[in-house]
């Protein structure tokens, strides 16, 4: 006995499909990289490099050939079940097993299989081929702030957290940025391959900046590579991936990528900075010079609170106080 869909059952099915495929949400999963995708932030960030838009690729590639996949199998059971259940009266056949299905279900998944690791293993040889860098960077994690070494260069500076508490403990509005703001941000300049060696000094971390393509988990005593080549100027903002401690949320990165014009006058400035720092600590100055160069950093740092004088204020007062009376091994302590 052989079954036809009622009328109903077609018009319903015409009207079901019809509507899913009008629907935002189809919308939104046919529109790849649209606005209202990334508005809702369900897709991968295409990215500013090569290997990002790559990976991009290649997943949005792979993720319609499974869409296609479960088009067809869903469909091939959901027709079964509606086209042959028993309530219809259909008279279930009795074939056997069919060689060349068999062979045809066994290799479309092997061809398909391959079809998908060929590009993907040239992308990943891509993404670990770290020779040939302009630029290597050392980046060392600790809790919870980072550490950025321009090897070669002479400098170095951590980056910490820039939020202020009052944000983080809800006395004031949460800034554009709430949590991804640091004090010294690492530069680096466009159109040159940075590499970046990638390590820990306590725990383990994970260096991520999703318009990169980079992800390297930072481990105490081994070094981790990646790179980037950042076409476009801006400003880039990640995460420590991995948790490393209680304030694993506060430890963010931030990039920004420069011209190499912009890059090298950065760069020229910070290695001025540095050189000077060099200088003073190899200096030995007189007793007056160093009061000198104190009450130029009290007045700069401490004043505000303790007072112009140390009288006291919105802080203790420092005059008369066993912390300034009392030992230099007391103040290390």
């Amino acid at each position: 006995m052989h079954f036809r869909a009622k009328p109903l059952v077609r018009d319903l099915t015409v009207a079901v499909t019809a509507a899913l495929m009008a629907s935002p949400v189809f919308a939104a999963g046919a529109a790849t990289g649209g606005d209202e995708m990334q508005r809702w932030g369900t897709n991968m960030t295409q990215g500013v490099t090569a290997v990002s838009r790559e990976i991009y690729d290649l997943h949005m590639a792979i993720f319609w050939v499974c869409v296609i996949i479960g088009v067809v199998v869903f469909g091939v059971m959901f027709w079964s079940i509606l086209m042959h259940r028993k309530s219809a009266g259909v008279t279930p056949s009795t074939f056997h097993e069919s060689v060349k299905l068999e062979i045809l279900w066994t290799a479309a998944p092997i061809v398909i299989l391959i079809g998908m690791a060929i590009p993907s293993t040239a992308t990943l040889f891509k993404i670990y081929d770290t020779s040939e860098a302009d630029l290597d960077i050392k980046i060392t994690g600790y809790q919870w702030k980072w550490q950025y070494e321009y090897l070669g260069e002479d400098v170095s500076f951590f980056s910490n957290l820039r939020t202020s508490q009052d944000e983080i403990y809800n006395r004031a509005d949460k800034g554009e940025h709430y949590l991804l703001e640091v004090d010294e941000p690492l530069v680096i300049p466009t159109n040159k391959k940075v590499r970046f060696l990638i390590t820990a000094a306590d725990v383990i971390h994970a260096w991520w900046i999703p318009e990169f393509a980079v992800k390297r988990d930072a481990i105490p005593g081994f070094m981790n590579e990646a790179w980037a080549i950042v076409e476009e100027e801006g400003v880039y903002r990640g995460q420590c991936a991995e948790l490393c401690g209680k304030d694993h949320g506060f430890m963010p990165i931030v990039v920004i990528a420069k011209n190499e014009a912009d890059y090298n006058a950065w760069l020229a400035e910070r290695k001025a900075e540095a050189a000077k720092i060099k200088e003073l600590t190899s200096k030995t100055f007189t007793m007056d010079e160093l009061y000198a160069r104190g009450e130029t950093v009290y007045q700069s740092y401490c004043g505000a609170c303790h007072g112009a004088n140390g009288e006291g204020g919105v802080g203790p007062a420092m005059v008369g106080s066993a912390y300034t009376t009392g030992s230099m091994e007391a103040h290390l302590d």
